[in-house]
C-alpha cells in the first residue's frame, strides 16, 4: 500500500510537516511521524542519508550533530544513529543559504498521507467522564427558598 504513494508527495508531505513542527507549541508527534516516515524510506531504500550537519540549537550549550537525509528533491534532519558517526562523512555546519523547494499543502492532508504510508492508527481517546464538582468556596444559593408568604416577624414601627 504505501509503495502506491509517490515519492514526491511523501517529500512534500514531510516539508509541510517540518514546516508546521517548528513553529507548534507542543510539536512532539509531528517530529515523531517525521522520524518514523523518514526511517522508513530509508530501509526501503527511497531516501538518502547524505552526512552530518552540526545543529542549529545545541542542547545544553553542548553541540551535537543531526543525520541530512534527502528525499526526492527535499532535505531533513533527524537524528543520527551511532553507526552513522562511524559510517557518514560530517558536512561541517549547515548552509543557510540552502532552501528546500516551497510546497502548497495543508497540514491535515500532509498527516494523512504521512499516517496512510507508515500505517499509523491514533489510540482512541477514552471519554473524559464529566462528574460534578463542586469549589471549596461554593456557597449554594438561598434564592427560592424563603418561606411564602412571608411570617409576620417584622415589628411595624
Amino acid at each position: 500500500m504505501e509503495d502506491s504513494i509517490r515519492i514526491g508527495d511523501i517529500a512534500k508531505a514531510l516539508f509541510t510537516i517540518n514546516r508546521h513542527a517548528k513553529t507548534a507549541p507542543e510539536p512532539q508527534h509531528l517530529y515523531f511521524i517525521k522520524k518514523e516516515a523518514i526511517t522508513r524510506l530509508l530501509k526501503e531504500k527511497r531516501a538518502t542519508k547524505v552526512g552530518l550537519h552540526f545543529s542549529d540549537h545545541p542542547k545544553f550549550s553542548n553541540q551535537h550533530s543531526t543525520l541530512l537525509v534527502q528525499v526526492d528533491n527535499y532535505f531533513f534532519h533527524i537524528p543520527p544513529t551511532k553507526e552513522d558517526f562511524k559510517e557518514l562523512k560530517h558536512l561541517g555546519a549547515l548552509d543557510e543559504n540552502f532552501r528546500n523547494p516551497q510546497t502548497k499543502m495543508s497540514l491535515s492532508q500532509a498527516k494523512r498521507l504521512i499516517y496512510q504510508y507508515i500505517d499509523w492508527k491514533p489510540r482512541k481517546k477514552r471519554p473524559i467522564a464529566h462528574k460534578q464538582q463542586s469549589s471549596s468556596y461554593f456557597t449554594p444559593s438561598s434564592l427560592g427558598k424563603m418561606e411564602w408568604p412571608p411570617t409576620k416577624t417584622r415589628r411595624n414601627y
